[in-house]
């Protein structure tokens, strides 16, 4: 645990490390801040004693000069380190979101498909949050109080150095109460953040989720879900709360009964001629002062230990590594002509549940390939292999003659058109989702690819036109709607290689026909791969593979299949009402 820790001091500074002369800055502007700071009691001794014992109108007006120019510079001092400090937490929580959220991006799907979404959004969220303070608020007064702890120790020190032994003996007495309490609050702060992240993860999927809940009328369930989950997190907070609370107290009750000490104590020095009153009233007024450092401190234990623990978590995610890892020296294709070879591929999502095995598949340029099966054949894996959104356990996938492995990540995803089987939209305009990663798109090759998708017309009767906006993942439109925009997607980029899962799921007959009469004409020149589970959409493809427990168990020409009176042909009959055997259900 100790190494953990000291490696999450390590990551933090490295973090600051560009803004090393800001921080030198504040730290010169706490510094002066913190000499401000003390200095008061040692002013109040030489009133009593100069002025008002001595009566010394001169180093009475010295002194009223003195204390204006003293707290002007307290507040510049303040004023700059407040700033610098802010200035240089905001940068750094940025920086690190920022990290954070590209290392998200780059972590493969196995990943995700592990997460809940919304406990990732509360480390980008809620963790960083969390982080920012103890960047900002809780270094200033670490460094402050630090600084005043040891001026306030000196001058203790110098007025009388039997009294300041009596209070420090004392003190490890505090240090232990506060040491105690850090390892209590290092493990409460874990589970605060864990706690508010199942909480975010609960909302976000319920509010994501809307429709269902509301069509299966699971509000109540829902609520309670979330009611649960926010119970456990307030007492997560209040067992924080707690810990804090008797921590503050305790410390302050130790101090005072060290105060109390030292007047008794003092007192009687001061009744023997041993100290004077002025000293007498400076040591009380330093000790005084002495609380606010060890209160902050104790305080700022529980802030660092929250903190500490949101690093923790953040640093978790960004230590996790992809699996697709991109080519130290990639291959670059300015254009491919669409050649796929898979060649002894083997997958699987978790250990040895092969979900593809040994499959070998040569698909030539121009080539549309129909997959077709049962659901959980691996249809969709097989055709997500290829822009490498996994990688395979075993065997190689090529495009053109180069291992996918070898080629650039972001050339190679350009170059594929993909239509996935769930049409997932942003928030935005038709425009806008249509060119959504091809950003050379013109107006021109949207309105082609939204015509080629069969949404020339509609789109036409809108208002805004192109400019429509189609809500939070596509709510305003219909799914056949839905699933057109993303053909459309698919299209604008003139890709050499189109994938379709599904594309047509959720078209009615008409429209179906529409669509496939489209992608024929886009299909031409390109190599197509089509995953269907309705086959009336991939009759017309040069090549149909029936893909069952991972293999490919049949492979030919829609005619060719129904002729051997196979698999193909049982599906064929099932799915058109030619075959009433159960067996086949």
């Amino acid at each position: 645990m100790k190494f953990l820790r000291s490696s999450v001091y390590f990551r933090l500074l490295t973090q600051v490390r560009p803004y090393l002369g800001r921080v030198a800055l504040a730290l010169f502007c706490m510094v002066l801040a913190s000499a401000c700071n003390v200095a008061p009691p040692w002013l109040l001794k030489n009133v009593v004693d100069d002025v008002l014992i001595e009566k010394d109108m001169a180093f009475l007006n010295a002194l009223s000069l003195g204390i204006v120019v003293l707290f002007l510079l307290k507040g510049l001092a303040g004023y700059g380190h407040q700033y610098l400090m802010n200035w240089i937490g905001q940068r750094v929580v940025m920086d690190i979101r920022l990290k954070l959220y590209e290392h998200m991006q780059s972590l493969s799907f196995r990943y995700f498909h592990a997460s809940r979404v919304g406990e990732l959004l509360s480390r980008v969220t809620n963790d960083v949050n969390v982080l920012q303070s103890l960047v900002t608020t809780v270094l200033v007064d670490l460094v402050i109080q630090s600084v005043s702890f040891v001026a306030i120790l000196g001058f203790l020190f110098y007025l009388n150095w039997r009294l300041t032994l009596v209070t420090f003996a004392v003190l490890p007495l505090a240090g232990w109460v506060i040491d105690l309490a850090a390892r209590k609050l290092r493990r409460v702060g874990h589970e605060i953040q864990e706690q508010l992240a199942r909480l975010s993860a609960i909302a976000e999927e319920a509010l994501s989720s809307i429709r269902i809940v509301r069509i299966f009328a699971t509000e109540e369930e829902e609520l309670g879900r979330f009611s649960e989950q926010n119970r456990a997190n307030f007492r997560s907070l209040m067992r924080g709360t707690q810990v804090h609370a008797a921590l503050s107290g305790t410390v302050e009750f130790i101090l005072i009964l060290a105060l109390a000490l030292i007047l008794w104590m003092g007192g009687r020095d001061v009744i023997a001629g041993r100290l004077s009153p002025g000293e007498l009233i400076a040591f009380l007024g330093y000790l005084v002062l002495l609380v606010q450092p060890i209160r902050v401190v104790s305080r700022v234990v529980s802030q660092v230990q929250q903190g500490l623990a949101a690093a923790d978590r953040i640093f978790d995610v960004m230590g996790k590594t992809t699996e697709v890892v991109p080519p130290a020296d990639p291959v670059v294709l300015d254009e491919i002509r669409g050649e796929i070879t898979f060649d002894g591929v083997w997958f699987a999502y978790e250990g040895q549940r092969w979900v593809l095995r040994d499959v070998n598949l040569h698909i030539t340029p121009g080539e549309t390939v129909a997959l077709v099966g049962t659901t959980g054949a691996g249809k969709s894996t097989l055709s997500d292999l290829i822009p490498r959104l996994y990688d395979p356990q075993k065997g190689t996938i090529s495009i053109d003659g180069h291992d996918v492995k070898s080629l650039d990540l972001h050339t190679l995803r350009r170059r594929i058109g993909v239509v996935p089987q769930e049409s997932l939209l942003l928030k935005g305009s038709l425009a806008f989702n249509i060119a959504y990663g091809c950003p050379e798109a013109t107006e021109d090759d949207i309105r082609r690819a939204l015509a080629e998708a069969g949404l020339g017309d509609f789109v036409a009767s809108l208002p805004e036109g192109i400019e429509a906006e189609v809500g939070e993942r596509g709510v305003t439109l219909s799914g056949g709607q839905r699933q057109r925009v993303a053909i459309a997607r698919a299209l604008v980029r003139n890709p050499r290689i189109l994938i379709m899962d599904e594309a047509t799921s959720s078209l009615d007959a008409a429209v179906e026909q529409q669509i496939q009469e489209a992608m024929q004409r886009a299909s031409r020149g390109r190599t197509s791969l089509i995953i269907a589970h309705r086959l009336s959409t991939i009759r017309q493809a040069d090549r149909i593979l029936v893909i069952e427990g991972g293999t490919v168990v049949e492979e030919g020409s829609h005619d060719e299949l129904l002729a051997l009176n196979g698999r193909y042909n049982r599906l064929y009959s099932l799915q058109f009402g030619l075959d009433d055997d159960p067996s086949l259900r």
